[in-house]
């Protein structure tokens, strides 16, 4: 039989089965996992090579439940719990493109301005392209611009693509946006993160930055289960930022508190005294909008609950705002899923939810998902390679909702 006549068979017995099919199945009342995923979730996290994991509910808009299981770093036996910090990786981007929100209410930038006008650095390229790029068009991805360069210190930052016209994923997009907001407000990415959102939504356990303190408390990124390497990979940022760190101890000014000014400037001392590749232009070693966030599991739910269920504060997003970013920006054929202000968005039989996902290193895998309607969200933050294979069966099992976004 031909793989053609092979395949339609297989079709033709599915269409036929009496079986009852999984997707038809009630969906859960409550996304906290249930019991036999959690009893089961050490074997998994064997099979799939992940040693720790981190999971966290919002049910009614509130943090309603986490769980921290494993070690946070392989080699020492360190284990994980609410305290630890992970790489949130790019769910980076929903925390700041919610503070980005906060300052276009405050009337600080404007969603449709073009960034060139907050900030040009001198990276950028010679296209004509780069001036119509907006604020709107970084927060849904439709700048056409690269995720990241190859090779920044030598290659300009240049759009594909005429912006507005396709999506493009790009780091690169909000870290230029993190030097606008540099530019209206004076401060550092974090200092501004502290001021309008970290300090007020009580997220006390969160940090675009790096110090000792945060060192001591950050999980380790592992590989895959079939990683036979001694030691640890590569940890990215935590390489770069330590060979940073005694710049910052030498200045007496935090690499908190740096600015992008401040990390060309001690961008040739970092590489001085670091080994080759770790740091290859000023965005390496700077707090990152994109990618730098480090929190425990339940501050990321924290911010979820924001999001999925807007409290009555004075520092909140405007109705109107939030509703923007709830919703799809952009409209292109042949696509099945949207991009909000700093969100994903799926149609699913419960209707629309927004999800992010993140992969720093190849070893920092981490899942956020929201239910604005019911006021429910999950957040999955791990340490391995592999990370992505456990977060998606924790989001099957907790939800009942098998993601176009895991396959596409």
């Amino acid at each position: 039989m031909t793989r053609r006549r092979l395949l339609s068979a297989a079709v033709a017995a599915a269409a036929t089965t009496t079986l009852p099919l999984r997707a038809a199945a009630s969906l859960p009342t409550t996304w906290i996992p249930p019991d036999w995923l959690l009893d089961d979730l050490p074997r998994q996290m064997r099979a799939l090579g992940v040693p720790g994991i981190g999971i966290a509910v919002v049910e009614d808009g509130a943090l309603a439940w986490s769980r921290s299981v494993g070690i946070a770093d392989a080699t020492r036996g360190t284990p994980v719990d609410d305290a630890s910090l992970w790489e949130a990786a790019s769910l980076s981007k929903p925390v700041f493109a919610y503070a980005v929100l906060q300052l276009v209410d405050r009337g600080e930038l404007a969603l449709d301005a073009p960034l060139v006008r907050y900030a040009r650095p001198a990276y950028l390229g010679k296209s004509p392209w780069l001036a119509r790029i907006t604020v709107r068009d970084v927060l849904r991805h439709t700048t056409g611009l690269p995720n990241w360069r190859k090779e920044p210190a030598r290659e300009p930052l240049e759009p594909a693509v005429a912006p507005g016209t396709r999506i493009d994923y790009s780091g690169e997009a909000f870290t230029w946006l993190q030097l606008a907001v540099e530019a209206v407000t004076g401060e550092s990415l974090d200092q501004s993160l502290h001021r309008l959102l970290f300090d007020p939504a009580g997220m006390r356990d969160s940090s675009y930055g790096w110090d000792a303190a945060l060192a001591a408390r950050s999980v380790f990124g592992h590989g895959g289960p079939d990683d036979v390497q001694p030691g640890l990979p590569p940890q990215g940022l935590r390489d770069a930022w330590e060979a940073a760190e005694p710049v910052a101890l030498r200045w007496g000014k935090a690499l908190s508190d740096w600015r992008y000014a401040d990390a060309e400037r001690a961008l040739p001392l970092v590489q001085a005294g670091a080994r080759a590749g770790v740091a290859h232009w000023p965005g390496d070693i700077l707090a990152n909008a994109a990618a730098s966030l480090r929190c425990t599991v339940r501050d990321y739910a924290r911010h979820m609950a924001l999001v999925v269920h807007p409290p009555r504060a004075p520092w909140a997003l405007r109705e109107a705002t939030r509703n923007a970013m709830l919703s799809a920006q952009i409209a292109l054929p042949g696509r099945y899923t949207g991009k909000t202000l700093g969100w994903n968005l799926e149609a699913t039989r419960i209707g629309p939810v927004l999800y992010h996902s993140g992969s720093n290193a190849g070893v920092f895998k981490t899942f956020a998902l929201g239910d604005a309607a019911r006021g429910r969200a999950l957040v999955v933050m791990t340490n391995a390679a592999s990370g992505n294979l456990l977060y998606r069966r924790v989001v099957r099992a907790a939800t009942g909702l098998d993601l176009l976004a895991f396959d596409l």
